[in-house]
C-alpha cells in the first residue's frame, strides 16, 4: 500500500472510530432513534470511502503487478469475491 494511502486510510478510520464512540454514547443515553441512525449512516458512508481508497490503491498496485506477472484472472477473481461478499 502506498504510504499516502495508508496514512489517509488510518486517518479516516480514526475519525470513524470517534464517530462509533459517539454513537455508542448516543445509544447509551437513549438519544432519538433517527439521530442515531443518521450518525450510523454517516459512519457507513465514511467506511465506504475508506473501502474506495483502499480498492483504488489495490487496483493501481497489486492488480497492475498481477497483470504484468500473468496473474490477471486471479486478481480479477479476488476483487469480484470481495464485492460478492459485500452484497
Amino acid at each position: 500500500m502506498h504510504m499516502d494511502t495508508k496514512q489517509r486510510s488510518i486517518h479516516r478510520l480514526k475519525i470513524v472510530r470517534g464517530h462509533v464512540d459517539k454513537v455508542i454514547r448516543m445509544v447509551e443515553a437513549g438519544d432519538y432513534c433517527i439521530d442515531v441512525l443518521t450518525q450510523s449512516q454517516a459512519i457507513q458512508g465514511a467506511l465506504k470511502e475508506v473501502d474506495t481508497l483502499i480498492l483504488e490503491n489495490h487496483l493501481q498496485t497489486c492488480v497492475t503487478d498481477a497483470v504484468l506477472n500473468n496473474k490477471r484472472d486471479q486478481a480479477i477473481a479476488e476483487v469480484v469475491k470481495v464485492f460478492r461478499r459485500a452484497n
